[in-house]
């Protein structure tokens, strides 16, 4: 009998995949490297006892906890606590409001059918084109005219309101999900004597559970990140936001005494974050298996 042979291009298409194959891990190794060491860095410097803005090594050589310490403690020039507090407070108020108000238009938008549904998503397309700064000078006017400028909780409130109040028009991603659940779950309710709100309540939104985490993390974000809108609305210290008291702190008159401790506030603002992601993870299995009636 005689051995088969391998066509000789056989082991050439293997090698040029293995090939192929280290080279694409190669680069997604330096590509985790150049993304992981701005984080290592900033969490490193956060403990840094130099608290200068331009040390001598890339990393710290001297580690210290008092970069903390004074975050948290020093109040001569900002109060970190007081910030993290009303930005959390504004934050929670805002995902929520902002999660309620996407999916009520989403489904509108993407399960009933009415006069004015396409000119109205046609209108929110275009609106969503225009940049967010155009309106910050209307919109504080507004405000102040509405006596929402005067500091103290009536700007927690205008923040709230500035922040959740156009969220409506941020549907088409949630919206394009909809669509893709089938009508059957609809009908099938409908069948079962589901009013409208019910169907909404008991049926779309357990299926859409992967898009709440997405629009929660999204409306968590905004206010929590947000410099521009704040820093026109929050004319006080007592009324600053984290993004606008960390901005200070790089001030030219306080940078040398306080850059350590920004890092040290970057850490303490990215913990909400990952707290909200860590709890917020599991629905994104959630699927449609089961849903449909036969």
């Amino acid at each position: 009998m005689t051995a088969v042979t391998k066509p000789a291009h056989t082991g050439s298409l293997r090698t040029r995949r293995l090939v192929g194959d280290a080279l694409a891990h190669i680069f997604l190794a330096v590509m985790a490297i150049i993304w992981l060491v701005p984080i290592i860095w900033v969490f490193a410097e956060s403990f840094n006892k130099n608290t200068a803005q331009n040390p001598p090594t890339f990393f710290p050589t001297e580690y210290t906890f008092n970069n903390y310490i004074r975050l948290f403690t020093d109040t001569s020039v900002l109060d970190f606590t007081s910030m993290f507090i009303r930005t959390l407070i504004i934050a929670i108020f805002v995902c929520a409001l902002n999660v309620f108000f996407v999916l009520s238009v989403a489904y509108c938008m993407s399960r009933l059918r009415f006069r004015m549904r396409k000119p109205y998503m046609n209108f929110a397309l275009v609106l969503g084109m225009f940049p967010g700064i155009m309106s910050v000078v209307a919109i504080y006017f507004i405000l102040n005219a509405l006596g929402l400028t005067g500091g103290g909780a009536q700007t927690m409130i205008a923040l709230v309101i500035v922040y959740a109040a156009g969220s409506g028009a941020s549907f088409y991603v949630m919206k394009g999900f909809m669509d893709t659940i089938p009508m059957s779950l609809d009908e099938a309710a409908t069948l079962d004597g589901c009013t409208k709100w019910e169907t909404f309540t008991k049926i779309i939104i357990p299926v859409t559970k992967p898009m709440i985490v997405y629009q929660a993390i999204t409306g968590f974000l905004i206010p929590w990140l947000d410099f521009v809108l704040a820093s026109v609305i929050c004319r006080t210290q007592e009324n600053y936001t984290v993004a606008v008291g960390m901005y200070q702190m790089l001030q030219k008159e306080y940078i040398a005494d306080w850059y350590a401790a920004f890092a040290a506030a970057a850490v303490c603002v990215s913990i909400p974050i990952a707290v909200l992601f860590i709890f917020m993870q599991r629905f994104y299995q959630a699927s449609m298996t089961g849903s449909v009636k036969g």
